[in-house]
This record gives structure tokens, sequence and C-alpha cells, in this order.
């Protein structure tokens, strides 16, 4: 859609401030329209100031960006040059004029030309210039291989590329065993399934050896005397 704005209409509800006066906030203006509307509409938007407050020997109409800009030096005033221009528009159904002048919006109605206010159009225009200077989406990366359908999605979109490759996905590796706790370290490995344990070797109990101690050592009460005790005093006894 095309854009008729009214300069000083608009610079007063922006409060653009520049250097060198109204000149400087002028030339704010106008970089501010032309970073807000988008590139496709800048050669259909028309603005117009006033020109007692124009810079000498300045030109009626100069092209900023792309964007026409009238100074109203043959007029009254910068409503009597739009006025002019709502009548002169051939489809006026697709001019949009922006200005909070009701003598302006009445000439827009009368042509059934849309209109807006310079306020709620200006706080439009900041939503759009700051959703044109947002950075551009992150395209995660697919975790997985793709599926059937999306391969044929992006040869779809690059169809011009003689030949792309689809490489297999990546191994998976094996998961690493966690550390056991301090409770389980004297616990066996695991057994992996369908492994059976080795039969342990029997081994033969030790044959106790027989002891050499005498029996009195042994504890025997009823014969506490060693072997031979007493037999010379038997043989003895004897011979007497």
């Amino acid at each position: 859609m095309a854009l008729l704005i009214d300069g000083y209409n608009l610079l007063h509800v922006t409060a653009i401030v520049g250097h060198g006066g109204l000149r400087g906030s002028r030339e704010g203006l106008l970089r501010f329209l032309a970073s807000a509307i988008d590139p496709r509409e800048r050669p259909q938007t028309t603005i117009v100031f006033d020109a007692a407050e124009a810079p000498p020997n300045l030109p009626r109409t100069i092209v900023f960006e792309e964007m026409t800009i009238h100074f109203s030096s043959e007029y009254d005033n910068a409503d009597e040059l739009i006025e002019e221009l709502i009548e002169a528009h051939n489809v006026p159904k697709s001019l949009l004029v922006v200005s909070s002048d009701h003598r302006l919006q009445r000439a827009a109605r009368r042509r059934k030309a849309p209109f807006v206010d310079s306020d709620v159009w200006f706080a439009e225009a900041l939503r759009r210039r700051a959703a044109m200077k947002a950075p551009a989406p992150i395209i995660a990366k697919p975790a997985g291989p793709l599926s059937g359908d999306e391969i044929s999605y992006w040869l779809a979109e690059f169809g011009d590329v003689e030949e792309i490759e689809i490489l297999p996905p990546p191994p998976r590796r094996r998961p690493v065993p966690k550390p056991r706790a301090s409770g389980d370290a004297k616990r066996p490995p695991a057994q992996p399934a369908g492994e059976t344990k080795p039969a342990k070797k029997k081994v033969a109990p030790k044959r106790k050896r027989p002891s050499r101690k005498p029996p009195h050592e042994k504890g025997n009460l009823a014969n506490p005397f060693p072997p031979g005790y007493g037999e010379d005093l038997l043989e003895g006894g004897s011979k007497e």
C-alpha cells in the first residue's frame, strides 16, 4: 500500500530531536522512516513538509532512500498539498494517509482512502522496525538419520545440485559401565548371559599326621607314667 505522510505532524509525536534544530530533526525522521518502512514500499512513500522551515535553495521535491519528499513552497501549508495529492491519486483505496489532522482525514474519507493517526502509525512502525532487526532463527541440526519424507523434501529444495550424498548414521557407542559403589567392591563381576561358571576343582582334605608325643602329654589320665617306668623296682622285689 502507498503511504502519504504528513511530515511535521508525524515528527511531533515521535519526539525525534536531531542536531541543528528542525533541520536535524527532519533528517532524523527520514532516517527512521527508511529503517522502518519495508524496502518494497519506499518507492510508493511520499512525505510532505511545510516550506516555511525548508532549507534555502532546496528543490521542492527530493528523493531520499527511494522515498519522495515534497516541500510545499508554492502552498500556504502542507495540508493543501496533501489534499491535492489525495485528490489526484488514481487508486485512493490503496493509499494510506498518515496524519492526526482532522482536515486531512476528512479529505481521505471523501476519496474512501484509509487513514491513521500519526501516533498509532508510529507505534506500529517501531514494532516493524524491531522485527526487521531481529536475529535470524537458529535451525536445529537433526539428531538422527533423515526419514524418507525428509530426504525427498531436501532433494526438492536443492534440485539443482547434481549429487547429494546421504551418509549413514554414525555407529552407536557401547555405554561405559558405571563405577561400583564401595559396598559392591568385593562382589564378583556379573556373569554374562549365556555363559556358565567353570566347575570348581575338588581339593582332597589334608591327612593329619599322628602325634609323636608320649601318652602322658596327650592327657592320658589312666596311665600317667611313661612306658617302663617302675619295672626295675618290680624286678628287684622279685629277687628278694
